[in-house]
């Protein structure tokens, strides 16, 4: 086992501008469903035919940490589909030498798993370049697909649902 994936920012914005961008999901990583404005508020992240996440928000400090619990996943480009379930992505605010410091670490991505080289570049870019602009400039560079971009109520929990289903068969099988 190796350590989990870290990456960290330095950028010159207020803990609470860096803490108030994090929470802005749509505007730097792309379009979620749900709310991320308080602790257990649950959102889900869907990249159509390639990445479905479920977060439970459980921690929210503000100016100081943001923390995210994977309540289901599934990843299609790898074999064990479910590889994020019961990972935490956590975002640890600090100052530093007069600028405010954001640590990314996705505790449970590891060299280890298959997905880690794919992840850890879409985290590094998604994290390095577009959470860092958006603080920065109020402009973040999230990923946008065609189509119908929207979510229904009905769409997120029958995403729950398909999640559910493949961890429970992958479990018994």
């Amino acid at each position: 086992m190796t350590g989990n994936f870290t990456t960290a920012i330095t950028v010159d914005a207020s803990r609470r501008a860096a803490f108030d961008a994090i929470n802005d999901v749509s505007r730097w990583w792309g379009r979620i469903t749900g709310s991320t404005t308080a602790v257990d508020d649950e959102f889900v992240y869907v990249v159509p035919g390639l990445h479905y996440s479920g977060f439970r928000v459980t921690a929210l400090e503000p100016g100081s940490r943001v923390a995210w619990l994977v309540t289901g996943s599934h990843l299609d480009f790898v074999a064990d589909k479910q590889e994020w379930n019961g990972s935490t992505v956590r975002f640890d605010i600090a100052e530093v030498d007069g600028r405010t410091q954001v640590v990314f670490t996705h505790e449970g991505l590891t060299a280890d798993e298959e997905c880690y080289e794919v992840c850890t570049n879409a985290w590094g870019m998604f994290v390095n370049g577009s959470l860092k602009a958006l603080i920065e400039t109020g402009r973040g560079a999230p990923y946008v697909f065609g189509g119908d971009e929207a979510l229904t109520a009905d769409d997120h929990d029958e995403l729950h649902r398909q999640v559910a289903a493949s961890a429970a068969s992958s479990a018994a099988g």
